[in-house]
């Protein structure tokens, strides 16, 4: 079974335990982490997850939007 990757580097879990900055920093970015040739994790560098966290709080609060407009919409046509 093949499994998509959505980085461009790769490392073990064995490197990993080796030295575990040592992925990140070499990378410059994301990385997934392989168990056994299948990814295990993704190893991703903080200021990354902070604009992802930012990302989905936006999506979140877009979607809440949406969902009040289309009750305000009802609403209306109700009236």
């Amino acid at each position: 079974m093949s499994h998509r990757i959505y980085t461009d580097c790769a490392a073990t879990i064995g490197e990993l335990r080796a030295n575990p900055a040592r992925p990140i920093r070499e990378a410059g970015g994301p990385v997934v982490i392989l168990n056994h040739n299948r990814p295990a994790f993704y190893c991703v560098p903080a200021e990354d997850y902070e604009v992802m966290m930012k990302r989905l709080e936006d999506f979140e609060l877009a979607e809440i939007a949406r969902a009040r407009l289309a009750d305000g919409e009802a609403a209306e046509r109700r009236a």
